[in-house]
Parts: structure tokens; C-alpha cells; sequence
């Protein structure tokens, strides 16, 4: 008996392994530049830390579904009528289609990780339903729709909530104090930020502002998730889940107003050094941790859920010695050994042209951000290092210099360097024009000129400084495809007008001998002397734009085939997208053409064939349709007993009309062998 199954274990084995690999593999190398670039943000700034947890919640998710998909990724569709049969498989085609084309439309735009990092779930889940069947992307929904999480939140509103967060939580960290009768008083910083302001006993004070990071935003992101992965995970009813996600967001803010409040009364009684060592120590992860611990407290006690399932009888039916030939238990319907997973000449063919697939994109893939060479930023100079001029062009009918390095700006933005530029023009009569760039190791520290000026003093409850005059896209260059954004303004404190346009790119710098590539925000100002023609201003900018970035010298152009679809990204993702909900329909209707056919074919059968189906059709809703339970419905229904291997047989002959449907039921994560009626009787 060993030496007959271990063959059939090893080819399942392989087969699971190749389909497997294939869609890690095919995912993974397609969107290494992006996932390469949030991870490298969650590992060097507070913002976008939770991003680390999202890869070992979703290898659980999946975990958690191991039985479940061993036993539902062998299923075929034979009994399917031959007018569907093959549809999911396209569907998940034309999925995974979308979802590159998605990619691409992305990478012609001016946020383009955004757009890649959407396309990823549906890209994996169309391999999924591509090389597997619909069953099994059934199984993986809820992980694959985890995986948006990866999506970094849109900055407007992470400054909106996170302005709103601080304000609450100053306000109710002070009043805190002010009642254990601690003296404080209520202000703003420099930056907007509310700020608490405490008397020591020796009447000295101190200063805390509680800025975006302290307003607990990212550690609400963050437990979110974690919130979402537990009322998931929890084996109870769909409101108790719901319930429970919805005290999380509260209740890590709640932690985050006593992490402030203890923070204060530490500064008062030992000063800031103790008090700061001991905010760091409290962090976004503390707090997350803190929180899920509680909220699992609270589902388990408060609303009695299950986080793991309890140990339950065993059935004595389900020891496979006693049903060798059976894959299921005829008691329980507990699927006791899961069917032969072959490798179909289908198979192997849609494993070859994925991988070809992938190959031929990587090829005609391009980066995430226009690549570059950057010039010198810094020189040696017997004086000592120097900001270099080299990094920019020369430009005909100006005189560049370096203006200054903006460390403080550096500090505060978590910025490598932050240096300014003049365009000096050589005609009075012409604009200046200034020039700034901005290196750092992080995207997430390269701030919009947009979100700074207007999203961030909204966001503190107060009007902005400037009034907002245009805000368009401008592509700089067509190979590789550039996209700058023009923001023109006018501060409303001096009346002047500036115009801004700025974009991003990714860098090789050259650091103590050895290669970086970093992130760049290069932007172009010029404060117009007649602010009522802008579009001269525009059009002078661009050309600046434009002769930079051909002196920055882009390492790699685009494919003519990746231009053309880039270009008309969306127009084909609008078709695809059409196709696939085409697709959708027709499965529908010819589901319910199905069923009324049924409902004829029904009325052909014989008596007891009839009776099956009227048992099965008779079940009450909290009871699963096992063969069990069906033979004992069927017993009352008939009055009479039957031998369930007789019942078995009849079953599956019945699968073979169509008018019944063997389905695997999710019974606590454990699969189970059901039956569903495919017919409407009135």
C-alpha cells in the first residue's frame, strides 16, 4: 500500500509546488521594484512600519486555509456544461491582463506606486484562478484583498486624520494632567502643532507639540490592520466581527492619549530626557501590541469568540483505517483524505506561457521612477567638502550658483540633503529662476508642494497661506516617459504669485566609493514678474524641466510597446474590465438557463431520484448538507432507511445531469464534503 500511494504523494506534491512557485515567483519579480521600495520605507520610517507585518499576517491567512485548499485545489469542473467549463480560466486571464496593463497605465503617471502596488492583489489573484479553479480563489479572497494594505494611505488624508487625531489628544492629555492638578496651558509651535506646556516644581517648563507622528495615526493604520487580520481570523457570527473591528479604532487611540499622558507626567517629575527616552520606548509598535492584546481580551470575554478551535470529539468514522476507500467520512462529511492533484498537459502549458509571460514583461519593464545617473552633488575641496554646481546644467543666458543647504529643513523632513540653486538670468528684464533638490534614502520623506501649502494647514483646522491658482500634469519627456506636476499659487501674506514644477526620479549616487540609488525630488521656482501669464512661466519652466532632465542622463528608455500601451492604459484596461464582467454575466445566465433546465429534467426523474433532491432541498439552513444528514432527511422524508453507499452512488449520478452540485464546505476551516441542489422548485 506504501509503495502504490507514495507515487501519487510525490506527483501531488509536485504539482502543488509548481502552481504554487509559479504565482509567488511571477508576482514577486514583477512587482520586486515596488515591494523593494515600500519595504525599504517601513524599514526607515515610522509611517509606513506596519507595512513589515503585512507579509507574515497573509503567510497566516493562507496557513489557516492549508486544508481547505488541499482539498479544494484538485477539483475539476467535468460535470461542468462545456459552454463554462473553460471561463473561469479566461476570466483569470484577462485578470492578470488588466492587472499588468493597470501597471503600466500607472508608470505613465505622476503616482505611479499607487497604481502598481493596486494591480498586485489582482494580478496574483488572476494566476490564482488562471492555473487553479474559482474554488480556491474563494478560499484566498480575504488574503488576497489583504494584501491592499500594501497601498501606501493617500497623504491629504493621512494629514486630515492625523491633524484631527493630535488636536483630540492634546486636548485630552491636558485636561488629564490639569486634573491630577499638574499646572498646563494649551498652545500651537511654529509648525501649527498643538503643543502642552507644563510647570515643573521648580518652575521651570517644558514643551511637548504633538505633531503628526504623536497623534497616533500610524500606529491607528497599523492596529487597523492588525483589528481587520483578528475579527478575520475569529470563529464566530458576522456581526460579532464586525463588532470587534470596531471597537479596535478607538481603543488604540484611548492607549495613545495615556502614552501622551504619561509622557507628560514623567517630564514633570524627572524632566525631558526621561520623559523622551520613554516615548521612543512607547512606540507605534508598543501601542499596536498593547492594543491587539487587549482586543482579543475583549472578543474572548466580552462577546465569548474563538480565536482557535476547540479540541472537538473525534468522530470515530474518521480514522481512515475504517474508510479506506472513501475520501470523506460518511458520518461527519470531514474530508479525511484530499483527491489525487494531477499534472495535466493544460497545466504545464499554462505554467509555461506564465513564466514566458512574466520574462518577456520584466524585459519591457520599466522602473518604477525614471533611473538616472545623478551628477556630483558634493566635492572636496581643500576648504573642505563642498555642494557642487555639476549637478545641474549650465544654461544659456544664465549664471548658476549654489545658494544654501537647508539642514534644518533635513532634519525635520528625514531628508539626506535638502540644497538650493539660483538661476541667476543674465537680462534683467528676465525671471530668476531657483532650483531645489531633495535626496533621501525614503519616498515617503519627499512631501508634495501641494499637501505641504494646502492639505497640511486645513488639516490643522486652519485657512492656508496661499490660494491655489493651477495644478496640472506635465510630461517632461516621452522616452522614458517623465511626469511633472506645475503648481502655481499666490501667498496671501505678500501678494506675490510663485510657480512651482516639480517631479520624482530614483538616482545612483556614488557614497564613499560605493553605488546608491536614492530617491529625488527635483523642483524648479520661479516668482514671475507678470503674474498674469502663467503660461509663459509654464512653458519657460518645462524647458528648464526638460534640459535637466536630459543632463541627469536616464539609464533606461521604454520599449515602443510598453509606450503605446502605457498611453492607452486605461482604454484597455476599460476593455478588459468589460470582457471580464461579460464573462461574469454570461456564467450567470447560462447558471440560471442551467437551473430552469434543471427544473424540467427534474420532473424526468424517478421517484426516488426525486425524493434526493426534495431531501436535500429540505434541510433546514443550520443544517450542512453532509451525506448524513441528508440519508437522515431522506429516511424521513421516504419513511423507510437507506444504505448510504447506495445514497453515494445515486448522488453522484444525479452530479452527472448537472442537477446536483458537489461542493466543500468550510466548517471551522476544516473542508467538508456537501451536496447542493442546481434547481428552483416552487
Amino acid at each position: 500500500m506504501l509503495r502504490k500511494s507514495w507515487p501519487i504523494f510525490t506527483e501531488t506534491r509536485i504539482t502543488l509546488g509548481l502552481k504554487i512557485a509559479t504565482v509567488l515567483i511571477a508576482t514577486i519579480a514583477l512587482f520586486s521594484q515596488d515591494l523593494a521600495i515600500i519595504f525599504t520605507d517601513a524599514l526607515q520610517s515610522e509611517t509606513t512600519s506596519y507595512l513589515l507585518a503585512i507579509p507574515f499576517l497573509f503567510a497566516y491567512l493562507v496557513y489557516r486555509k492549508r486544508k481547505m485548499l488541499a482539498a479544494v485545489i484538485p477539483l475539476e469542473n467535468r460535470n461542468q456544461p462545456r459552454e463554462t467549463r473553460h471561463l473561469p480560466a479566461i476570466a483569470g486571464v484577462l485578470l492578470s491582463i488588466t492587472a499588468v496593463l493597470l501597471y503600466w497605465h500607472g508608470s505613465y503617471t505622476f503616482t505611479p506606486l499607487e497604481y502598481h502596488l493596486l494591480a498586485l492583489p489582482l494580478f496574483a489573484s488572476g494566476l490564482c484562478l488562471t492555473l487553479f479553479n474559482p474554488q480556491t480563489l474563494r478560499q484566498l479572497a480575504f488574503p488576497m484583498a489583504f494584501l491592499a494594505f500594501l497601498i501606501p494611505p493617500p497623504s491629504d488624508i493621512l494629514y486630515t486624520i492625523g491633524a484631527t487625531l493630535s488636536t483630540v489628544s492634546s486636548e485630552a492629555s491636558n485636561a488629564l494632567v490639569s486634573l491630577m492638578g499638574i499646572p498646563s496651558s494649551l498652545t500651537s509651535d511654529a509648525y501649527g502643532n498643538p503643543s502642552i506646556i507644563i510647570t515643573r516644581p521648580d518652575t521651570s517648563t517644558l514643551t511637548f507639540s504633538v505633531d503628526i507622528a504623536c497623534s497616533g495615526i500610524y500606529s491607528l493604520i497599523g492596529f487597523f490592520i492588525f483589528a481587520a487580520f483578528v475579527a478575520y481570523i475569529i470563529r464566530d457570527k458576522p456581526w460579532k466581527k464586525l463588532t470587534i473591528l470596531m471597537i479596535g479604532i478607538p481603543l488604540v487611540y484611548l492607549l495613545n492619549i495615556a502614552r501622551i499622558t504619561i509622557i507628560l507626567l514623567i517630564g514633570y517629575q524627572f524632566g525631558i530626557d526621561l520623559a523622551l527616552q520613554i516615548f521612543h520606548l512607547l512606540g507605534g509598535w508598543i501601542l499596536v501590541f498593547l492594543g491587539t492584546l487587549l482586543l482579543l481580551a475583549i472578543s474572548e470575554k466580552a462577546f465569548k469568540t474563538q480565536i482557535f478551535a476547540k479540541p472537538a470529539e473525534k468522530c470515530p468514522q474518521c480514522i481512515p483505517s475504517t474508510q479506506s476507500n472513501q475520501s470523506f467520512c460518511f458520518a461527519c462529511g470531514r474530508i479525511i483524505k484530499s483527491a489525487r492533484n494531477m499534472l495535466h498537459k493544460s497545466d504545464i502549458a499554462k505554467i509555461t506561457c506564465t513564466i514566458l509571460s512574466v520574462i518577456l514583461l520584466m524585459s519591457i519593464q520599466a522602473p518604477v521612477f525614471v533611473l538616472t545617473n545623478a551628477p556630483i552633488v558634493t566635492a572636496s575641496t581643500p576648504s573642505g567638502e563642498q555642494i557642487s554646481t555639476d549637478i545641474l546644467p549650465q544654461l544659456q543666458g544664465y549664471d548658476l550658483s549654489f545658494w544654501y543647504r537647508d539642514t534644518e529643513f533635513e532634519a525635520r523632513a528625514k531628508q539626506d540633503l535638502a540644497v538650493i540653486y539660483l538661476y541667476s538670468p543674465e537680462n534683467d528684464t528676465e525671471d530668476a529662476v531657483w532650483a531645489t533638490i531633495q535626496i533621501s534614502s525614503t519616498l515617503s520623506s519627499l512631501h508634495r508642494w501641494e499637501t505641504c501649502l494646502i492639505t497640511w494647514p486645513l488639516s490643522r483646522g486652519k485657512q492656508p497661506t496661499v490660494n491655489q491658482i493651477k495644478l496640472e500634469d506635465i510630461q517632461l519627456s516621452q522616452n522614458p516617459p517623465l511626469i511633472a506636476r506645475f503648481f502655481a499659487f499666490n501667498d496671501l501674506a505678500t501678494g506675490q504669485t510663485e510657480a512651482v514644477l516639480y517631479w520624482y526620479e530614483t538616482a545612483t549616487f556614488s557614497v564613499n566609493s560605493t553605488s546608491q540609488q536614492k530617491h529625488v525630488m527635483i523642483s524648479i521656482i520661479i516668482y514671475p514678474q507678470n503674474p498674469d501669464d502663467l503660461t509663459n512661466t509654464e512653458d519657460k519652466l518645462t524647458a528648464i524641466a526638460r534640459a535637466i532632465n536630459d543632463y541627469w542622463q536616464p539609464i533606461k528608455t521604454w520599449s515602443q510597446v510598453t509606450m503605446i500601451i502605457s498611453q492607452n492604459g486605461l482604454s484597455a484596461v476599460a476593455i478588459t474590465s468589460s470582457i471580464i464582467i461579460a464573462i461574469i454575466a454570461m456564467y450567470a445566465l447560462e447558471s440560471r438557463r442551467l437551473r430552469i433546465a434543471n427544473a424540467k429534467t427534474y420532473q424526468k426523474l424517478s421517484k426516488p431520484n426525486r425524493q434526493i433532491i426534495d431531501a436535500i432541498k429540505a434541510l433546514p439552513k443550520n443544517k450542512t448538507p453532509t451525506l448524513n444528514n441528508i440519508a437522515t432527511q431522506y429516511n424521513t422524508l421516504t419513511r423507510r432507511a437507506t444504505d448510504q453507499n447506495q445514497l453515494l452512488q445515486k448522488l453522484q449520478n444525479l452530479e452527472k445531469t448537472g442537477i446536483l452540485e458537489s461542493e466543500i464546505t468550510n466548517q471551522r476551516d476544516e473542508p467538508t464534503q456537501t451536496w447542493k441542489a442546481q434547481i428552483k422548485l416552487r
